[in-house]
């Protein structure tokens, strides 16, 4: 009699010995029924040595198991069919014991005891647990009671085709609608293009045609041989990834982790070269997904005219001699018409003109993808294919054609460089999405401008885009922004070249050529501008601003600027973001208006800021003596970095304060898209490190710092918060207790730098070395730092900390998140008031990549 422990033990063994066949290539396919067949003979024994095939009761594989196929550590779906529900105490008894004997194996099961009517009952009630009867399969026992299921669950009143369809289409709309086929973290199951919808192809094909399998769809003539093999190719390619996937994880993992990726790829095969094994792989599979995607979607159409022929036909709309429309479909009535390359491009002109127009029905999209993979030269090349893919351009619907030609692998058939980014996905936590989606999204979030809908979102941006001359020239723009990712070298001077030569081979004009190439080049200036400098600084607005040269180039680079950052993850965007390319586009609109004349009065702004701020002060009842006296301790400095509202918050607060406690303000109102603190208490060392540490331990996020000091060396600093998911802090007891926990911080003799959170999940896998570079200044006294570095908790505390050890003394900061980049911006000066000297920015350098490469310890 076989034990569980030995069981367990061959179980280990077999599992070790499918490892060593999957290293040395063998075919996916054979391993997991390979598998399978392990666990058959497995339960068959163990189902004899409990006396169990003396009983009325069918053991029966369903679900996975049922289809015979068996992941390292995929769950043993099992029904325990009986005649009725008192099975009696002694086929209860061994029942138990094999149920037990299957967990003590270590086996992750899934089972039911029902009867026949039950399991009728609850599959005719639920899609779920029919789709799992449809696979059943007998392993061991009564016979007679597996047929009697067999023969019921294949009746018509059980699921009739139509129903069953129709349900397994929302039920993938459904999972559709709960993720991105593009995810950094792909469910290789559940995502669109995974596993599953495979599988529910196989499963309507089933329920309709009583196919057993996928193969037999050819002679159904719903699938030509050479679609079967590259869903054929695209299963084992998934099934390869999923065993690797369990392997490497040692559970029934379907999520393809960032922790897990690096070694999934090595396990098969993947090596680094120009672009890492991961992204190799990870290219191969979100590849792999966009071809399954497009079989699907043809197939369930077939599926959808075969299953309801009989329900209301699709009403018909003559579009031109060649063309109709179906319903939501374009339709060529000529399946030959495609052997002309300029009708592949022509059909997606058609989609721009017919906004009724959602997709291609399925006869045509075959027809389609046959031709486009029989062009022995890009579409582009073709004379007649350029023009009409200029028409689509400049149509005002032209995005959703352009969405479209990339859906169904048009783009790549006319743009060779396009097809270089499909899949191409970046190992970081930045880039939500590939390189290929990213564009495609930056396209969309284009055409999202000129929806009224978006004006509350994009206020300054629904403007812009219809005040553009030529919005086709924006659109070039954004798919050549990108297109020269994973190409090594700079990808925006390689992207602008290709732009350039596109625009010539199109017949555009130089002005406009030179213009598309410009936005390329450039397309990453204003955000980085915008988010690491410091943009109340005026030399950095007139820098920024020579770099532009005029309004039409400042309005096209604002609008891609925007579109590309809501392209790049959900969570990027948000009102901070906004905010700080709103006042720069204005502050550059101001600029370049000026053109030579002489640059803003310093003083000036200085006195209307102060007149503005002491207005409203004198209206609330504050004494101007008093108000005069506190304004004599505050540097010019601090006037030109605080609007007239704050600099009246920050003086009543200050004015009011009557014990020596810090003060600590938090905004009720928003500033730029986040939440306002301010600091202001005696200056005394790590006062920085200090609030970065509370910040940090409270999980909020600092975006902007200005680190100042009265004449009589009070600090006066004024940090931008914001919550995780970029919302301002707003909650009361979320202020009460940041506000309670910096005031005990600051007021305690000598703090100490706290324990930190964990690193993430997340995180672990990425290293991001330690980078520290010096910057020229303008300004006097002031060295400029970039820091780049992982995003570790308790990073700015870490780096507080350092300055004051090296003597040197922050004034002001911005910080950038990038995935799990830190691209942080300082300004600095010695504790003297000096600009750091090579010596010192080298201390500085050297201690900050020390403390900052050190292993991250939990």
């Amino acid at each position: 009699m076989i034990t569980a422990l030995s069981a367990k033990a061959a179980l280990v063994e077999q599992n070790l010995l499918l490892l060593n066949r999957f290293k040395a290539k063998e075919q996916v396919g054979e391993l997991v029924r390979q598998r399978c067949q392990f666990v058959d003979d497995l339960l068959k024994q163990a189902w004899q040595d409990f006396g169990l095939d003396a009983q009325a009761i069918a053991l029966i594989a369903v679900g996975g198991y049922g289809r015979g196929e068996l992941h390292p550590h995929s769950d043993i779906d099992l029904l325990f069919l009986v005649e009725n529900e008192d099975l009696g105490k002694q086929a209860e008894a061994a029942l138990g014991q094999f149920i037990t004997f299957l967990w003590d194996a270590s086996l992750e099961i899934g089972h039911s005891v029902r009867t026949i009517a039950e399991t009728l009952i609850q599959g005719r009630g639920d899609v779920t647990i029919a789709t799992n009867l449809l696979e059943a399969r007998l392993l061991a026992g009564s016979e007679p009671l597996f047929d009697v299921l067999y023969d019921s669950i294949r009746q018509g009143d059980f699921w009739p085709s139509s129903d069953f369809f129709i349900a397994k289409r929302d039920e993938q709309q459904a999972r559709h609608a709960k993720a991105s086929a593009f995810d950094l973290e792909p469910n290789l199951k559940t995502c669109p293009g995974g596993l599953r919808d495979i599988q529910t192809i196989a499963w309507v094909a089933m329920r309709h045609f009583d196919a057993a399998r996928l193969e037999e769809l050819v002679q159904y003539e719903f699938l030509e041989p050479q679609e079967l093999e590259e869903l054929l190719e695209c299963q084992s390619f998934l099934w390869e990834l999923r065993f690797a996937l369990h392997s490497i994880s040692g559970r029934d993992e379907n999520r393809l982790l960032f922790d897990l990726q690096r070694q999934v790829a090595e396990l098969m095969g993947y090596e680094d070269a120009t672009q890492l094994a991961v992204e190799q792989l990870m290219k191969r599979y979100y590849r792999t997904v966009r071809r399954v995607m497009e079989l699907n979607e043809m197939l369930l159409q077939l599926f959808k005219r075969a299953t309801l022929g009989h329900t209301k036909a699709l009403v018909i709309q003559p579009i031109d001699a060649h063309y109709q429309r179906r319903g939501i479909f374009i339709e060529a009535l000529n399946n030959e018409l495609f052997n002309n390359a300029e009708e592949i491009v022509r059909l997606f002109l058609l989609v721009a003109k017919n906004s009724n127009i959602k997709g291609i029905y399925a006869p045509t999209l075959r027809s389609l993808r046959l031709a486009r993979r029989a062009q022995t030269q890009p579409l582009m090349e073709h004379a007649g294919c350029r023009q009409v893919f200029m028409e689509i351009l400049r149509h005002p619907r032209g995005i959703a054609a352009l969405s479209l030609m990339h859906k169904h692998g048009v783009l790549s058939a006319y743009l060779p460089a396009w097809r270089n980014i499909e899949g191409q996905m970046q190992f970081d936590l930045f880039h939500a999405y590939t390189v290929d989606e990213h564009t495609h999204r930056l396209l969309l979030n284009i055409e999202r401008f000129s929806q009224p809908e978006q004006k509350e979102e994009f206020p300054l941006g629904s403007v812009l885009i219809n005040q553009l001359p030529k919005k086709g020239l924006l659109v070039l723009a954004a798919i050549f922004h990108d297109i020269a990712k994973g190409r090594g070298g700079d990808h925006s001077k390689l992207g602008a070249a290709d732009a350039l030569a596109f625009c010539k081979l199109h017949g555009l004009n130089d002005h406009d050529g030179r213009l598309v190439a410009w936005l390329v080049e450039h397309h990453l200036v204003m955000s980085v501008t915008a988010q690491r400098r410091d943009i109340s600084d005026p030399d950095v607005v007139a820098d920024f601003a020579g770099k532009v040269r005029d309004a039409v180039h400042l309005s096209y680079l604002y609008c891609l600027t925007v579109a590309d950052i809501c392209a790049t993850n959900e969570k990027t965007w948000n009102s901070w973001k906004g905010s700080l390319l709103r006042d720069l586009y204005f502050s550059t609109q101001r600029v370049l208006a000026r053109g030579k004349e002489k640059p803003v009065d310093i003083r000036a702004r200085v006195r209307e800021y102060q007149a503005k701020a002491k207005k409203e002060l004198l209206r609330r009842g504050i004494k101007e003596k008093d108000l005069d006296a506190l304004w004599q301790r505050f540097k010019a400095d601090y006037f030109l970095r605080h609007q007239p509202n704050q600099v009246a918050w920050h003086a009543e607060a200050i004015l009011k304060h009557k014990h020596d406690a810090p003060l600590v303000l938090i905004s009720k109102h928003t500033t730029r898209g986040g939440t306002e603190l301010f600091v202001y208490c005696p200056d005394r060392p790590k006062l920085f490190a200090t609030v970065m540490a509370v910040l940090d331990n409270k999980n909020i996020n600092v975006h902007d710092a200005n680190i100042m000091t009265s004449k009589d060396n009070y600090a006066l600093d004024t940090f931008i918060i914001l919550e995780q998911d970029g919302a301002p802090i707003n909650q009361l007891s979320r202020i009460q207790s940041i506000r309670k926990g910096l005031e005990k911080a600051l007021g305690a003799d000598s703090p100490k730098l706290p324990r930190f959170r964990k690193l993430s999940r997340k995180m672990k896998p990425f290293n991001v070395p330690t980078q520290v570079s010096f910057l020229p200044s303008s300004r006097h006294g002031t060295s400029m730092m970039e820091l780049i570095a992982l995003d570790s908790p308790g990073l700015l505390a870490k780096v507080g900390d350092i300055f004051y050890r090296c003597g040197v003394t922050l004034l002001g900061a911005k910080i950038t998140t990038i995935g799990e980049r830190a691209e942080d911006f300082f300004m600095l000066q010695t504790n003297e008031g000096l600009q750091l000297d090579v010596t010192q920015e080298m201390r500085l350098r050297e201690a900050l990549t020390h403390a900052l490469s050190q292993p991250v310890t939990n």
